[in-house]
């Protein structure tokens, strides 16, 4: 009989750190950067348009000998019934034998590898005296950005949070985490003209149709990681800002239909080819980074079911150790 364990998400929490999960995720795009991965096609089906949908996320690691996948539902009037409106679980199987290994709670995997995969950006793509960060979006994302942000860049000083809908989510956040970070500065903001103009890098988490930040407000060095564009239509910059930027991405065919350099590729502002590669690329040193202070940088992450694989991966391997989760026999 084989045996899965199950964890849910208050197990996963205490099983996940952040360093350990920043490390999972350098790890994810150093294999997709050896070609040692592989991205199965995207499942999306809407059961009422606006209202409920799933989508299917899957993949295979393998020098990590694994492979399953990620489903996540979205149902609108959920909160009505007192229940979240997203929910998601992780499968993770054995790529040697095809056994199940572990099925966890999906939304805090999501949210700590989204946020690992954000610090990482800024981690091999900002200066390196980056002092100022802005964080553009407070919501579920947003309370793991920040935290594994400074833990990937400790030089950062000054943590300000604009929210696109109310500055009372943004004061919200800074109340939640700023105990834990002695000596980081955290603002609430307004006016994201001047905390643009203020910032080394800047990190936007939203669900954003239209531009947010415009060009003329971006000093010379900004790093950019651009975390909510992941599906069609979305963006967050003002599209004129990658004409000339170095831009990196996590998969490029998966970035040019959904990523935030969809729209400027579509309107001619840049190509295909002026991506300069994938992330991975620049951690094994295949390809450079930044050249120069002031350059313009872009991380594009759209997000694949590999990061959750890999840290639902170190989840099951941490549970075993100490003896957490539920183990069933199928």
């Amino acid at each position: 009989m084989n045996k899965i364990n199950i964890i849910n998400a208050k197990e996963t929490e205490k099983l996940l750190s952040y360093e350990k999960v920043i490390e999972t995720i350098e790890e994810v795009y150093t294999q997709k950067a050896n070609d040692r991965t592989v991205v199965f096609p995207l499942v999306f089906h809407e059961f009422d348009p606006g209202v409920a949908d799933m989508d299917i996320k899957s993949g295979w690691l393998k020098d990590s000998k694994i492979f399953g996948l990620k489903l996540v539902s979205w149902y609108g009037d959920n909160v009505e019934k007192g229940l979240p409106a997203l929910m998601g679980t992780v499968l993770i199987c054995d790529a040697e034998t095809g056994a199940p290994k572990g099925i966890l709670d999906g939304a805090y995997i999501t949210g700590i590898r989204t946020g690992a995969a954000g610090a990482i950006g800024t981690k091999y793509l900002a200066r390196k005296n980056s002092e100022n960060l802005l964080l553009v979006g407070a919501g579920h994302v947003a309370s793991f950005m920040i935290p594994e942000t400074l833990i990937a860049m400790p030089g950062i000083k000054t943590v300000r949070i604009y929210d696109p809908i109310d500055i009372k989510f943004a004061e919200s956040l800074i109340a939640k985490i700023e105990a834990n970070h002695k000596g980081i500065k955290f603002e609430a903001v307004t006016d994201i003209a001047k905390a643009t103009g203020l910032s080394d890098v800047i990190i936007t988490v939203t669900p954003s149709k239209t531009p947010l930040i415009k060009k003329e407000w971006v000093k010379p060095g900004t790093h950019f990681s651009c975390i909510g564009a992941d599906m069609s239509g979305k963006e967050e910059l003002d599209p004129e800002i990658s004409r000339g930027a170095r831009i990196y991405v996590d998969d490029l065919p998966q970035n040019v239909n959904v990523g935030e350099i969809e729209i400027p590729i579509k309107n001619g502002i840049i190509t295909k080819e002026d991506v300069v590669g994938e992330i991975g690329e620049v951690i094994i040193g295949r390809i450079q980074g930044r050249i120069s202070e002031d350059d313009i940088t872009i991380f594009d992450a759209t997000g694949t079911a590999l990061l959750d694989l890999l840290t639902g991966e170190l989840a099951i391997s941490e549970a075993e150790k100490q003896g957490v989760g539920t183990v069933v026999e199928l």
